[in-house]
């Protein structure tokens, strides 16, 4: 499993150890985490689990999989499927510092800038 999957893999868990954990083998120590929710970039392994946590809190049984995910020059662009037990999908581009190795810098946005 790659350091995204793996990072992606810690939204479904409610238990703050266990997501810690995965987070933490995940993420470099200094990671730089920023997304349309967030009000500036959330920095270090321990407030990024907290964030991630609250998406696990506001829907219980949900999960983010990575669907895609392509790189260039050392980054990555990958696609997730944030989906809800009710059957309910939003779909997130996120660009990864490194494409491989511990997450470094990620920054997330809402859909795939699909034309609509």
């Amino acid at each position: 499993m790659s350091a995204v999957e793996e990072f992606f893999s810690a939204w479904a868990k409610s238990d703050a150890a266990e997501r810690a954990s995965i987070l933490s083998a995940a993420v470099a120590p200094d990671v730089t985490y920023a997304d349309p929710r967030t009000d500036a970039p959330v920095t270090g392994p321990e407030a990024l689990s907290e964030y991630v946590g609250m998406f696990s809190q506001a829907a219980p049984g949900a999960e983010a999989l990575v669907i895609k995910s392509d790189t260039i020059h050392g980054m990555a662009r990958v696609t997730v499927a944030f989906r809800m037990p009710n059957g309910m999908e939003q779909m997130g581009q996120y660009f990864v510092e490194p494409a491989d190795g511990p997450i470094q810098r990620m920054t997330g946005f809402v859909g795939t800038g699909a034309p609509e």
